[in-house]
């Protein structure tokens, strides 16, 4: 087994380190900075990284005898020879993540729902803690809710409706005044323009009315 030892992490030389998605500082001890550097060990986490194809949050790794003594550590813990990872589980699913960690060659496991995490290391092969719970649906891929065609949503035919309707009222209200002025000749149409304006009026409201209802709904679906 190649292990180099370093009394704090800053220590390991430019350019010796060959494991591309972790750092001296998440491998090294939380409690002193220490570092033993494990080779087979880190090509094995590496390896699973790689597997897996998302980022691994390293909760321990490398743990001096001092720091193990200090957080209840058992005295022959993988650990200390810097074999073991502690790995969050929050944005892996727990099946899966054993599951590669077997064909990538870890041995021991350790389960700790409550905490959140698993417990991986070289060997001997053995497994403690209960499993986490299965989950319906450990990670639901990223889901858009549907659009509708523009030429065919309910909100941009009520809010058209609405505004033709508008724009019809206003115009209406502008031939009355000039017709009201100009052409004397027409007046008998005046009282009609009247009505029409109004029904006009009466069409952006029921376009408005719309428009607020598909909003409502939309919202009641889950729709943006």
């Amino acid at each position: 087994m190649t292990t180099t030892f370093y009394d704090q992490w800053q220590d390991v030389p430019d350019g010796s380190w060959r494991w591309p998605n972790f750092s001296p500082a998440e491998i090294a001890c939380r409690g002193t900075g220490k570092l033993l550097v494990n080779e087979p060990a880190l090509d094995k986490l590496q390896a699973l990284r790689d597997r897996l194809g998302k980022p691994l949050i390293v909760r321990s790794a490398y743990r001096s005898p001092e720091h193990n003594r200090a957080v209840g550590g058992a005295t022959r813990s993988k650990h200390l020879d810097g074999a073991a990872f502690d790995i969050a589980m929050g944005n892996q699913d727990p099946a899966a993540f054993e599951a590669a960690a077997r064909e990538v060659g870890f041995l021991g496991f350790g389960f700790y729902p409550r905490s959140g995490f698993i417990h991986v290391d070289l060997g001997p092969a053995r497994q403690w803690g209960e499993r986490f719970p299965i989950r319906a649906t450990a990670f639901a891929a990223e889901t858009s809710p549907a659009r509708e065609v523009l030429a065919q949503s309910r909100t941009m035919k009520g809010g058209g409706a609405a505004g033709v309707a508008t724009l019809g009222a206003a115009g209406v209200e502008v031939a009355q005044s000039v017709l009201a002025e100009t052409q004397t000749a027409i007046l008998p149409l005046v009282p009609h323009l009247e009505t029409l304006r109004w029904v006009f009026i009466a069409v952006a409201l029921g376009g408005i009315a719309v428009t607020i209802y598909a909003r409502l709904d939309d919202w009641k679906r889950g729709r943006r």
